[in-house]
């Protein structure tokens, strides 16, 4: 049954082969057997209240094609009576009084909340290990981690605790993840999915998407989570091509003529040689499927990480400063005064990694520093998204090269070394930072240092709103080969 993709799940639910309640006990009993810490939050009377209404829609023929199918939704979204953590001691016992439009969203189709799923600490971090409630697991080898900030989401999909996932992506937040863990993901345009209840990390980057085993999964989950909401000041609107839009369209639209450009920067110095070969393999299918490979440059690629390390930092400096004892959240119980309050709550509700970005981002908006490094920042960024427009519909149609430059990483490993997990969002960071759609589908397997079989990812990029091409694309390739059927061992 967990095998299933949405597509075979949402027939056999209409088909009346199972019931949504059923399917729902199913993924609930999963879930909660786990020991891989996907899960932060269950409530299986939530749940299977939800299912029972899917059930009632599905008996009088007013469901849609996702009603009284199960998704999990990463603790960044808060949601009425689950708890809404976002993986932090700050918000340790908060429940949101209302849903994130992107739940709602899924609800309004139907669809039943399984539970709340671990991240890094506001969605910052590479490896899912910034959780204050603690590290996952990556299902493909327990000591290796799952990447982050939605780790939680893409060791479920893989471990197949629910079919479908949310997630949200800041540098590669859902393309990282989804490598690591051999799952599908994308990141849709910036500002194409309601940022509305997703608790702020960098607001000018921060954008949601879905994870599922496949692509075709991913469009079907994406027709329900684009569009525009007046209640998000960054929300595109219909005028600027926001169109809720059927995004399974383009999946059988074949790719004889197709035009993928390959960076030379991702195929340089520090490209773990497991990796490429798995790459270099699905680039060579891409080609048998009738595609051809373009050479091409996107020079300021190693400038995405500095850029993205100020102007990341520097909006979250600003986002958590709400977060201060005062009106919600983590409180320190003793202090003398509202000055000690603040500095002893922030001390105790934030993790490291959290405390260190605050510092940074605080640091490069002080007078004196912001002409020096933010608003440089903000120049080059404008730069690296240029790199982009002069390949794209140019020379090349679409892009593709590793989502990391290696296969995922042992728990513990880079805890103190910051600096090396930041180094892992190389391939990822530009596309998040130019605001383009991005997608990871898996394409094999490496060894990494540790001889263990652990999954490698294919980052495709496209132009804006290019999110329905770039599921075709996925989906063809899926068609002819099986990497995104293979689970971890005992699934």
């Amino acid at each position: 049954m967990h095998s299933k993709t949405l597509k075979q799940l949402s027939t056999m639910l209409h088909a009346k082969d199972i019931s949504a309640t059923e399917l729902t006990r199913h993924y609930l009993a999963r879930a909660q057997a786990s020991e891989l810490n996907a899960f932060l939050h269950i409530d299986a009377e939530l749940s299977l209240a939800q299912a029972a209404a899917a059930d009632a829609r599905l008996a009088v023929g007013s469901s849609g094609p996702l009603t009284g199918i199960p998704i999990a939704h990463k603790d960044i979204f808060v949601t009425e009576g689950w708890r809404s953590t976002a993986g932090s001691k700050m918000l340790a016992n908060y429940v949101s009084p209302f849903n994130a439009t992107v739940v709602d969203k899924f609800a309004a189709a139907g669809m039943v909340t399984l539970g709340k799923l671990n991240c890094d600490e506001f969605a910052m971090g590479s490896s899912n290990q910034n959780s204050a409630f603690g590290a996952v697991k990556n299902p493909w080898d327990l000591q290796a981690v799952p990447g982050g900030s939605s780790g939680g989401s893409a060791a479920a999909i893989a471990a197949r605790l629910a079919p479908a996932a949310t997630a949200t992506d800041t540098g590669g937040s859902i393309r990282q993840p989804a490598a690591f863990c051999g799952v599908t993901g994308i990141k849709p345009t910036y500002g194409r999915v309601s940022r509305f209840g997703m608790i702020a990390f960098a607001s000018s980057l921060d954008q949601g998407g879905p994870m599922a085993q496949t692509a075709e999964d991913c469009a079907m989950l994406l027709n329900e989570m684009v569009g525009f909401d007046e209640r998000d000041s960054t929300s595109l609107t219909a005028a600027q091509g926001n169109l809720r839009e059927d995004f399974t369209r383009e999946l059988a639209t074949p790719l004889a003529g197709l035009r993928i450009g390959v960076p030379k920067e991702y195929f340089g110095d520090g490209l773990a040689a497991d990796v490429e070969a798995a790459v270099r393999a699905a680039l060579a299918q891409f080609v048998k499927l009738g595609a051809s490979l373009v050479d091409i440059s996107l020079p300021k690629t190693a400038q995405s990480i500095p850029v993205y390390y100020i102007i990341a930092p520097a909006e979250a400096s600003s986002n958590l400063s709400r977060f201060d004892g005062v009106r919600y959240g983590h409180r320190a119980s003793a202090y003398k005064d509202l000055a000690d309050m603040y500095k002893k709550t922030r001390a105790e509700g934030f993790g490291a990694e959290v405390q260190r970005r605050i510092m940074v981002g605080t640091y490069v908006l002080c007078h004196g520093y912001y002409d020096a490094y933010y608003l440089k920042a903000q120049k080059i960024r404008r730069l690296i998204a240029e790199d982009f427009q002069a390949v794209l519909g140019h020379s090349c149609d679409v892009i593709m090269g590793p989502v990391a430059p290696t296969v995922a990483w042992d728990l513990g490993e880079k805890t103190d070394d910051p600096v090396a997990a930041y180094l892992a969002d190389i391939f990822t960071l530009s596309t998040s930072l130019a605001g383009l759609p991005g997608l990871s589908v898996p394409c094999g397997f490496g060894q990494g240092e540790k001889n263990a079989s652990r999954p490698v990812g294919l980052q495709i990029i496209g132009n804006y709103f290019a999110e329905a091409k770039l599921l075709g694309i996925a989906h063809q390739y899926q068609l002819a080969t099986d990497w995104h059927a293979r689970a971890p061992a005992g699934v």
